[in-house]
């Protein structure tokens, strides 16, 4: 007897095969004296095995200009926020789409309602957007027998991102629109090696936008035996330091500090990391007294971190005195620190501040303006996602690297164009990281003409900051309008 007739012969009840599920909806944007038509569909793309059977339920909300003679031909960006574990709420709200979270910046949040307005700094006038929950985001699900975990990897992330962006275009007849990827965090270690994957499949793409880049780990992690993170954030804290006016009255501006900092940072002190225990007495000096001057850190304490400056030791020390811990997605906020003698930071106050005004504005709006109607909960960031992804070493992220597969697809399609966008105050993925990387995929020409840096006086998620938002978009526009010819 096959299962399906011992199913039947006990008299269980069978549950009805998932179906995709999507609900569009017409609005306006107001852009001036211009008015923007555009449709708004929130929904469900199942992928499926080789046998066809649905192993992922991925949701998106897409939004297309309405009115264009061929909107075959019109530009499209798929675009991801990072985590890995978070949903693509925060450039749908925060910068990208059509509309946005409004609240004050760099403070702790006030309570609800929180105003959903128009924005008038949205990428939908150039180019139509997708936004993607990746698996275990939003309302992303694993189906049938397939579990979660089992997209969540680096390579399985890629794979699926590229499946849905496959079927996207098939479905909605955009296989012949030029194409945009767009990340944010680890959302650009998934664009990198999502653009690899989808030109081995001839869907490379025009451009790529990397916000806030982690391409290699490398130079990220904070572990012994690895002094590139100590190097590529010096600046950064130069930056903290300076915002919080803990360098003193005769302080430089905030950009030639900067520039001071970055050749300290890549010259004498990375000189003396390489050293290791065999830098000289004077050279060691010279160092202390100069990362001192950088940071607002007493030459006793670094001296006592023999140069090493970890990231969460920072945050924590260079406010102590008033109580405080900076962020470090964004060094603007701070925290109230119960502890006086801690060691490391709490919560990072730039995490938990946007938290709570975009995931009460994520859920209302889905479930009020676009009519997606859902009692399962919107998954804004799963914790569960990030601490069970599947790192190349067992128990640490391991040094992922995804710069390579960003420099083969340079290398292979000319006309392709990218774009780094950095916050000054980001201390999660400093701009001199972000610079380190861009100047790593290659001397060829065609490769460095390709290449767009853009900063920003404001952090990791740099549109926070209204004057920041502001300049990316101008940026981005003009971003468009180069990789479009």
């Amino acid at each position: 007897m096959s299962a399906d007739e011992e199913s039947k012969a006990s008299g269980a009840v069978e549950e009805p095969p998932p179906e995709e599920h999507r609900q569009q909806t017409e609005h306006v944007l107001r852009l001036g004296k211009k008015r923007l038509a555009y449709q708004a569909t929130a929904g469900t793309l199942f992928l499926k095995d080789a046998k066809g059977k649905p192993t992922a339920s991925v949701f998106h909300v897409a939004y297309v200009k309405q009115g264009e003679q061929d909107a075959s031909s019109r530009p499209i960006t798929f675009a991801f926020n990072g985590g890995p574990g978070s949903s693509a709420v925060w450039l749908q709200l925060g910068t990208f789409g059509p509309r946005r979270v409004d609240f004050p910046d760099a403070v702790a949040p006030p309570p609800p309602p929180y105003a959903l307005v128009d924005n008038a700094q949205t990428l939908l006038d150039v180019t139509d957007l997708v936004f993607i929950d990746p698996v275990g985001t939003g309302f992303s699900r694993a189906l049938g027998e397939t579990e979660d975990k089992a997209f969540h990897s680096v390579k399985e992330d890629v794979r699926s991102v590229a499946d849905f962006i496959r079927l996207y275009l098939t479905r909605e007849g955009r296989w012949n629109s030029p194409r945009f990827l767009a990340g944010e965090s680890y959302g650009t270690t998934r664009a990198a090696g999502l653009a690899a994957q989808l030109a081995d499949q001839g869907m490379a793409p025009n451009g790529i936008v990397l916000l806030s880049a982690a391409l290699d780990f490398q130079s990220l992690m904070f572990e012994a035996g690895n002094d590139l993170p100590h190097i590529l954030t010096l600046p950064s804290y130069a930056a903290a330091a300076h915002y919080h006016g803990v360098l003193g009255k005769k302080a430089p501006k905030l950009l030639p500090l900067l520039a001071e900092a970055r050749e300290f940072a890549i010259g004498p002190y990375a000189t003396a990391l390489l050293r290791g225990s065999r830098v000289g007495a004077a050279e060691r000096k010279r160092v202390i007294e100069g990362l001192a001057r950088f940071t607002g850190l007493s030459e006793r304490w670094v001296d006592r971190a023999h140069l090493r400056l970890d990231l969460g030791r920072v945050c924590r020390e260079v406010l102590r005195d008033r109580g405080l811990s900076m962020g470090r997605l964004d060094s603007r906020y701070t925290a109230v620190e119960g502890d006086g003698v801690g060691d490391s930071m709490g919560d990072d106050p730039a995490f938990t501040g946007p938290l709570g005004p975009y995931a009460s504005a994520m859920n209302h709006y889905l479930r009020h303006e676009l009519g997606y109607v859902e009692d399962r909960r919107y998954e804004i960031i799963s914790l569960a996602v990030n601490e069970s992804w599947s790192w190349p070493v067992e128990g640490r992220m391991g040094y992922v690297n995804t710069t390579a597969d960003l420099r083969r697809v340079m290398l292979s399609h000319p006309h392709l164009k990218v774009f780094f966008g950095n916050g000054y105050y980001d201390l999660a993925t400093p701009f001199l990281n972000s610079e380190h990387t861009a100047s790593h995929l290659g001397g060829e020409a065609h490769i460095r003409a390709n290449i767009s840096e853009a900063y920003y006086e404001a952090g990791h998620m740099m549109y926070l900051h209204p004057p920041s938002r502001l300049k990316l978009s101008a940026d981005l526009h003009a971003f468009y309008a180069s990789a479009l010819g």
